[in-house]
């Protein structure tokens, strides 16, 4: 039988993985991973283990082995070395008296730019079709059964340490920030970045019908990663993100330098809020301008970065989040198609242009978080 997740390494991920296995240091399972991937690897350098010869080798079970491949494939490198969290399991169950045309409509491709039906899309396209006069998301709700108790989902979160006066520093210079009102010439952009990796199909998907859900092989294949830059003005309810190869501190440069003279060419100062990565940085627009423009596009710029572990402050990260969800979760092939999806999704956004309403203050933190702040003795010396 075929094998249904193919690993074929890159001469830089093998050396990557030969310097763990050799490491003192490095987490038993993490090294134990690496040494699956360099065994099964299939690439011209690698040993192109069988299933059954690893789990031998090294006394696992073969479906340890086929863990490791899937995860590699589908989740990429650095998480095919960690242990794999608990599946989630997602039910939808379409029951009830439901109308036809919704039932078909609901089983038809989404709209490009979304990687799924929702409710307000349904409802919308409804309409627009003429099949009702109006319809609220909720009406159409109803005519699906879901689930009450969802137990296998969680929540990644980044927790801050209490009683960090370097964490509320930086949280309400932010949320100061935020209740500025809009300005033409000094515009609020909040950036950040997220990566995509590409699937390929390696069988053709059965199309949904009513009756039946829309069927896909288990079997794909890695065709490399994108990276992501997204800039957002919450106050103007506006987005723009750019596709890149990756994401050096160069790329980061470009992409800043874009933001001054193409996005904002008339601002008088652009104010920037973003997070702590290490490419965000000053510096990093030395390593690819001359001083005298990094100046220029510097005195542009009012910089204000989020605290560290508290990346939930930039709203670029929640336009990512609905980017993600309602753009990304599938399988997409290649950059070119990545480019043209998501291209598609900011026009529709971008289109409706509604600010967001940020609503969290830094009177509400100091009740809230309030274990984040530091303990200040009130006795007199």
């Amino acid at each position: 039988m075929a094998k249904k997740y193919r690993v074929r390494l890159t001469e830089e991920e093998r050396s990557y993985l030969e310097s763990l296995v050799h490491k003192g240091k490095v987490a038993a399972h993490k090294r134990l991973h690496a040494e699956i991937l360099l065994k099964a690897d299939s690439s011209a350098w690698g040993d192109q283990w069988q299933d059954s010869q690893i789990s031998e080798a090294f006394g696992i079970s073969t479906r340890t082995v086929e863990r490791v491949r899937q995860r590699l494939v589908q989740e990429g490198l650095e998480l095919a070395l960690e242990r794999a969290k608990p599946s989630r399991v997602r039910n939808r169950v379409i029951d009830g008296e439901n109308e036809a045309h919704l039932v078909a409509l609901a089983c038809s491709d989404a709209p490009d730019g979304y990687s799924r039906w929702t409710l307000r899309l349904l409802g919308q396209r409804m309409v627009e079709l003429g099949y009702v006069e109006s319809v609220s998301h909720e009406t159409i709700r109803q005519t699906f059964k879901k689930n009450e108790l969802k137990p296998w989902q969680n929540k990644e979160w980044c927790i801050p340490a209490q009683g960090s006066a370097e964490f509320v520093c930086a949280m309400e210079d932010v949320l100061d920030v935020y209740k500025r009102s809009y300005d033409e010439d000094h515009p609020l952009v909040c950036m950040d970045e997220s990566s995509k990796q590409h699937i390929k199909e390696t069988r053709q998907p059965l199309p949904a019908k009513p009756g039946s859900v829309e069927k896909y092989d288990t079997e794909y294949e890695r065709n490399g990663v994108s990276n992501l830059f997204m800039f957002f003005e919450p106050l103007a309810g506006k987005r723009q993100v750019v596709v890149t190869d990756q994401r050096t501190a160069v790329d980061w440069a470009h992409q800043i330098r874009n933001l001054v003279d193409v996005i904002h060419p008339h601002a008088k100062r652009i104010t920037l809020v973003m997070d702590n990565l290490n490419t965000h940085t000053g510096a990093s627009l030395y390593k690819a301008f001359a001083p005298e423009e990094v100046r220029r596009i510097l005195d542009k710029l009012d910089i204000h970065y989020t605290p560290k572990h508290g990346s939930w402050l930039n709203m670029a990260e929640i336009e990512l989040s609905i980017l993600s969800r309602q753009c990304l979760e599938r399988r997409i092939p290649d950059q070119e198609t990545l480019k043209k999806e998501v291209a598609a999704w900011q026009e529709q956004r971008n289109a409706i242009a509604r600010p967001m309403q940020w609503r969290f203050t830094n009177e509400d933190a100091r009740i809230k978080l309030k274990k984040l702040y530091p303990t200040v003795s009130t006795h007199a010396k």
